[in-house]
């Protein structure tokens, strides 16, 4: 099947790439945001804005990555899953082993 068939049946994630676009428009922001700061810091003489302005630039990057890089993950544990579940289950889709209820004690 290709890739747009992929698509379309839902076994191809296109979330990964739209992550990667997130992330520079992200990155983006924070540089924006940050100069800003910085700017608006020099003209009204507060050297804590420019300071705010500095670790926006420094930090923000690092926590958008960190962010997508955790949604990221969630999508390689789902690939990684179908994997196993495709090597344990036979070809009719049934699982291995039947599973067996919970039985309590009985009470005497």
């Amino acid at each position: 099947m290709d890739d747009y068939g992929e698509f379309l049946a839902f076994r191809k994630m296109i979330t990964p790439m739209i992550i990667q676009i997130i992330f520079w428009i992200g990155v983006a922001v924070c540089v924006i945001g940050g100069l800003v700061m910085i700017a608006s810091g020099v003209n009204g003489s507060s050297g804590i804005t420019v300071l705010m302005g500095l670790l926006y630039i420094l930090l923000g990057p690092l926590l958008v990555r960190i962010c997508c890089e955790l949604v990221i993950v969630i999508f390689h544990i789902f690939d990684e899953l179908k994997g196993i579940r495709g090597a344990l289950a036979p070809a009719t889709g049934f699982p291995v082993m039947p599973v067996q209820p919970i039985v309590p004690p009985e009470v005497r």
